[in-house]
């Protein structure tokens, strides 16, 4: 039976209207009394715990979350990413510029595309190396399509309890069906690992397994991002679950000029080395670059400089590949 401290947390977030740390609990509950072999108690406590849910969302029918300030156990789970940046601030490649407006002209043209019963690109995966371009892109999409961008912090939804994540998951994609907005799942291999892994976990394995089941039953208008720097180590079940897989790369020569030119824009510059910087720039992300352009930009203003020069660009592009290289 529950514990004296259940059925203590039982009785606060009753009284405090916190339902879903409330079914949360109940759900532990359950899970230890499966455990225990009580498997009908256990069936009988989960059938109230979804019976409530139902009753609980029939009663809210026609209300929307505020997506910009998520209530409840939804505000502990979502942190909203506020940022004014728009796809002309990207630098992609042709082809990754490419499926970024793809997404964005099925976004505009949505009442079209279902008009044909047809469904447009919502479920993206995002792989590729830690700086380069990930949640930007996601924060330009979000922008672009006058939506809010919120990241799923990873780190509140993993819990040690039995069947507590699962509970907080089913929070997160309740927000995402319910509020329109762009939802980021950052460093998603700690979710969407390898299920044939040697340390496998039980509660991450029934994690993915209630990720798989919700992305797939996906019913709103939101756009949902699962973002990762290792796609090698995702389970292969996920690939098919996602309407388009977006691959970021470190950036080439004329890349890597582009993202100097347009992180220098609007200050005055000396007649710049491109091919020394651009050599110098090789292998770093465009992360990197940007904190090289900021720090040059600090040179100028600390000495008193009217202009950015090779040198200060260098030195800032040398300084951040040491920092890289530890």
């Amino acid at each position: 039976m529950a514990t004296a401290i259940q059925i203590k947390e039982l009785l606060k977030t009753h009284s405090d209207g916190n339902d879903q740390r409330f079914y949360a609990v109940a759900m532990q509950v359950a899970a230890a009394e499966a455990k225990k072999g009580n498997k009908k108690l256990a069936q009988d406590i989960r059938d109230l715990v979804d019976r409530a849910r139902i009753q609980k969302s029939n009663t809210t029918v026609g209300k929307v979350l505020h997506v910009a300030t998520p209530r409840g156990e939804a505000a502990d789970l979502l942190e909203a990413i506020h940022d004014n940046r728009k796809l002309s601030d990207l630098v992609l490649n042709k082809s990754l510029s490419e499926r970024v407006s793809r997404i964005l002209g099925e976004q505009h043209n949505l009442s079209r595309i279902k008009a044909n019963g047809l469904k447009p690109r919502q479920r993206l995966l995002f792989t590729g190396p830690p700086g380069c371009g990930k949640t930007f892109t996601a924060s330009a999409l979000a922008n672009e399509l006058g939506v809010p961008l919120f990241v799923i912090r990873l780190d509140a939804l993993i819990t040690r309890y039995l069947g507590e994540s699962l509970s907080k998951l089913r929070v997160i994609f309740d927000a995402i069906n319910n509020s329109k907005a762009v939802y980021l799942f950052d460093e998603f291999d700690s979710v969407g690992y390898s299920r044939e892994f040697e340390n496998d976990v039980g509660e991450m394995r029934r994690i993915l397994n209630g990720f798989l089941m919700n992305i797939e039953k996906l019913n709103s208008e939101s756009i949902v991002i699962s973002a990762t720097n290792y796609g090698e180590k995702l389970d292969k079940a996920l690939y098919r679950r996602f309407d388009d897989l977006i691959e970021f790369s470190l950036p080439n020569d004329e890349e890597i000029w582009k993202t100097f030119l347009q992180l220098l824009k609007g200050f005055q510059t000396s007649k710049l080395s491109q091919n020394k910087i651009v050599q110098a720039a090789r292998g770093l992300s465009y992360a990197e670059i940007t904190r090289a352009c900021e720090e040059a930009i600090k040179d100028m203003i600390i000495h008193d400089k009217k202009k950015i020069n090779s040198t200060m660009l260098l030195n800032a592009v040398t300084e951040r590949r040491l920092f890289s290289n530890h």
